[in-house]
């Protein structure tokens, strides 16, 4: 049973493929910005005793590939992570409080897929991959 994970009660092996993005798609994730917001990524994961097997920063969202027991929802831990991340973030960044003063970092929802329907390696290539990945569309122009 290598791979999974046991507590008390159950035997799981649940990954989540998780994004959110910044409120209005404001590209201010660079520089001591995203350190931070990794940094703080990484905190409340461990807090919660969750294990970050990929992740990425971009300008303006975040893609976690995370491990999950059966008794945290992902709707909890997104609540969790992007709340305390925005309260910390506008308090270290007085430019961000500027900016978002309704004092909501990132926007309401977030997309949230188990690992399955595309396999483990799938998710981790296009995270790792994100942003030097060749477009090949059916619907190009060309130059």
């Amino acid at each position: 049973m290598d791979g999974y994970r046991k507590n008390s009660h159950a035997v799981h092996d649940i990954k989540y493929h998780v994004i959110w993005v910044t409120k209005y798609r404001y590209k201010i994730l660079s520089g001591p910005i995203a350190i931070r917001v990794r940094e703080l990524i990484r905190q409340g994961c461990e807090a919660r005793g969750i294990i970050i097997l990929q992740g990425s920063v971009g300008k303006d969202h975040i893609h976690l590939l995370i491990p999950c027991p059966p008794s945290l929802a992902p709707s909890k831990i997104l609540q969790y992570l992007k709340g305390r991340s925005s309260r910390l973030l506008q308090d270290e960044f007085p430019e961000l409080k500027k900016r978002y003063w309704g004092q909501h970092l990132w926007a309401r929802g977030y997309f949230c897929a188990t690992v399955g329907a595309v396999t483990e390696e799938i998710i981790r290539n296009y995270i790792a991959n994100q942003f030097n990945e060749v477009k090949n569309d059916i619907f190009n122009i060309e130059e």
